[in-house]
């Protein structure tokens, strides 16, 4: 907790991590959320990930596939490979964001440069398809 009022985006994160799972605390979805999104905006791509996912799931927030594409884009920025992934699947499905199948390959490809296996499998099936 300290560590996050100092501005440490992975103490942040860890105490996310903590109240999401219960460790050491009550298990918390929306405090979870508060401490992932207050990860991000000291620039840690994994809080930004994982606040996203929660977004996307409507985990302690409202269900906002707008906010979780904002997250997802941010955590992809910082090079978190996750977030490239997600984001990925976001424009492959058309969540949030207009259908762009070429937008996902860029950001699947992204994901796989960061060494991402799931990034990597969509560059691949998207590939697959012609794209």
């Amino acid at each position: 907790e300290a560590g996050c009022k100092r501005g440490d985006g992975a103490g942040c994160s860890k105490l996310g991590q903590m109240y999401y799972i219960g460790e050491g605390v009550k298990q918390d979805n929306f405090k979870a959320v508060e401490f992932y999104t207050k990860a991000c905006e000291f620039r840690h791509g994994f809080g930004c990930f994982v606040a996203g996912g929660m977004y996307n799931k409507g985990e302690g927030v409202k269900l906002d596939k707008f906010k979780a594409v904002e997250l997802y884009t941010k955590s992809c920025e910082l090079r978190e490979g996750l977030g490239c992934s997600n984001l990925g699947l976001m424009y492959s499905n058309g969540e949030g964001v207009k259908l762009d199948k070429r937008r996902a390959l860029e950001l699947f490809g992204k994901a796989c440069d960061l060494k991402e296996e799931n990034g990597c499998k969509g560059y691949a099936m998207l590939k697959n398809q012609g794209l």
